[in-house]
């Protein structure tokens, strides 16, 4: 069997020619195209890796403040303010003699800052009669006070009531 010289004639040369040239442009734009799309996936690809990165910092922040939270909440509350307010006021020969006797009363249970909420709760009955079994004295005046309200939270709030009972 024979296969024909079409190399010979020029038509064929020509097709064979720019099948040739458009092979190689075609591999060329393939590869440009090709070339081009990779490096926009090898930048999306960074991009996406940097934003996990920053996500999981960011998670095990929110879990180590989440840890740090669950060790606040698991602690007993503790004691940090003493509120005291006297119900009777006008009962009171000055109104100096009403500041300094809550810080008298501030300075007999001021211990308790601190402590646990429960353990004072389960002493407050001490606490309770170590202030009205105390004589204050402020100017002359002997003042005893009578525990109305107590409320023991964060911050203990005690409503007394003032009794002059003798001067000197």
């Amino acid at each position: 069997m024979h296969i024909p010289p079409y190399y010979k004639k020029s038509t064929w040369q020509r097709f064979l020619a720019g099948a040739f040239a458009g092979a190689i442009i075609a591999y060329l734009i393939f590869v440009y195209m090709f070339g081009s799309m990779y490096g926009e996936m090898l930048e999306e690809n960074r991009e996406l890796k940097s934003e996990v990165t920053e996500l999981k910092n960011r998670n095990e922040a929110l879990l180590d403040d989440n840890k740090d939270l669950d060790k606040k909440t698991k602690e007993e509350a503790k004691v940090e303010t003493i509120e005291i307010t006297v119900i009777n006021p006008n009962d009171l020969p000055d109104r100096l003699i009403i500041h300094e006797l809550e810080n008298l009363i501030k300075d007999e249970i001021d211990h308790i800052v601190g402590k646990k909420v429960s353990l004072i709760s389960e002493s407050y009955e001490l606490m309770t009669s170590t202030i009205e079994n105390k004589d204050f004295t402020i100017d002359d005046f002997d003042i005893q006070v009578t525990i109305k309200k107590l409320v023991i939270t964060k911050a203990v709030e005690l409503s007394v009531k003032a009794e002059v009972y003798s001067g000197t």
